[in-house]
């Protein structure tokens, strides 16, 4: 990262969280270029583009000022609550000026395609920019791979339902896995089977025998940033997963809607090591941008791609968006929006983990503290009744949600936890959550 990008990077990680106040004076440049180490015209070339965001303001003669947020004021007028629930991004981080200029930008660009019958396999710039941006993440794949869906979600019913070449039918999932998915395959009457993850990871024997006796159409998988356990899969896993999806004729559908978060290095997807053309590699940008942008990708085997389409019928995913996407991308606005995003949760997530060993229930933290995402799980004892501790965590104004939620109701072998999200927590006000969050649990437990 160069010392420019660093520096706007990390002003805006400050002016999101609150460290620079709305309305306050920013450092003078002579001062900021002292306190990061490089020349007057790096810290005024970072200036000058927050205010091209209208994330602050010049007066001459004086300096520059941060801009009043108007999200920032909703946010004061809120129910007061300590959300540690919620997994869509915080609207104060939401990039509103820099997506309405690409917003103009598109329709100025492609105003004579925009109006016309979308191409149901979504616009053709935005997939040659994902196949570019796909590759620096170990997912190789041709334009011609690539879909776009409003929204992964989609993509995961299309391929629930649709016939696949090895002519099996059940869907093997993690067990706990993402929530809506488990309600939606349930209610479907699909037929699912679910295989234990842990925070140590998955039993690969076991996985082998359901790969080779079980019938399975697909492997659904979180392989990097779990939800709701926030683990990544090992090297060896990884690997061992595509193995084995090659050797049975098994898919994989590997879901990687927290990528972004992370930038470890050899923390490829399983896609990287797929070398039978097994795996399905599903991206989001909901949890990047908005969550109404409705907006994922696809990269389908070339096996895969006719009965996709067939199942799919018609292109369902707005043209202007799609063109927004590929301007904001390739301008470079969706990597430093990345970083700033990235490095805040980062943040937070440091802070949870922090005050759960200041409350002294560090030891039940579920996750490695070094990793990145979303999601912190607080292991419980047996003895703990999870309803009713959401419930009296609830009615002390803090929001977490119960891990039973993530399990298929026919699952029998489930772990007690709170799945605990810094997406929209309150940095200053972790430390109270986390306080009631322990003296509730301690009383649930019988340790007074």
């Amino acid at each position: 990262m160069s010392k420019y990008a660093e520096i706007l990077t990390d002003l805006e990680r400050r002016i999101a969280s609150g460290a620079f106040a709305a309305g306050q004076k920013l450092p003078s440049v002579r001062d900021a270029a002292g306190m990061y180490g490089c020349s007057v015209n790096t810290v005024a070339r970072a200036y000058a583009e927050l205010e091209s965001r209208h994330a602050v303001y010049s007066i001459p003669r004086s300096g520059y000022y941060v801009v009043e947020s108007p999200v920032r004021r909703r946010g004061a007028a809120a129910d007061g609550a300590i959300d540690l629930a919620a997994s869509t991004p915080d609207p104060e981080w939401f990039p509103y000026e820099d997506f309405r200029h690409c917003l103009n930008q598109a329709l100025d660009t492609y105003r004579h395609d925009l109006f016309a019958c979308a191409d149901e396999d979504g616009l053709e710039a935005l997939r040659c920019a994902l196949a570019t941006r796909f590759a620096a993440e170990q997912v190789f794949a041709g334009a011609e791979r690539i879909r776009i869906v409003p929204g992964v979600n989609r993509a995961l019913e299309l391929l629930a339902k649709m016939p696949f070449p090895n002519g099996n039918a059940v869907i093997l999932t993690e067990q706990p896995s993402y929530d809506l998915y488990m309600r939606f395959l349930e209610a479907e009457g699909l037929p699912v089977r679910g295989i234990a993850r842990t925070a140590e990871g998955v039993d690969l024997d076991e996985l082998e025998r359901h790969f080779r006796q079980g019938g399975i159409k697909f492997f659904y998988t979180m392989s990097r940033h779990h939800s709701p356990l926030g683990t990544s899969y090992s090297l060896e896993e990884r690997k061992a997963i595509a193995r084995l999806a090659g050797k049975y004729d098994v898919y994989v559908v590997e879901d990687d809607f927290l990528a972004d978060l992370g930038d470890e290095r050899g923390l490829d997807p399983i896609h990287a090591y797929d070398r039978t053309s097994h795996v399905i590699y599903l991206k989001s940008f909901s949890k990047m941008i908005f969550p109404g942008l409705r907006l994922g990708a696809i990269v389908l085997p070339e096996r895969l791609l006719k009965p996709f389409r067939e199942h799919r019928r018609y292109g369902d995913t707005p043209l202007l968006t799609q063109a927004a996407l590929e301007v904001y991308m390739k301008s470079g606005m969706y990597e430093r929006h990345r970083r700033v995003i990235r490095s805040g949760y980062a943040e937070r997530r440091q802070t949870l983990i922090g005050a759960l060993r200041r409350h002294g229930i560090g030891d039940w933290i579920g996750a490695p503290d070094n990793r990145p995402g979303l999601y912190v799980p607080l292991m419980l004892p047996r003895t703990v009744n999870l309803e009713r501790l959401v419930k009296k965590l609830a009615a002390r104004d803090v929001r977490v949600v119960s891990g039973k939620a993530g399990y298929l109701q026919s699952y029998r072998d489930r772990m007690k936890f709170l799945r605990l999200s810094i997406a929209r927590a309150c940095p200053e006000r972790i430390e109270e959550g986390v306080r009631r969050i322990a003296e509730e649990v301690r009383r649930e437990a019988g340790r007074f």
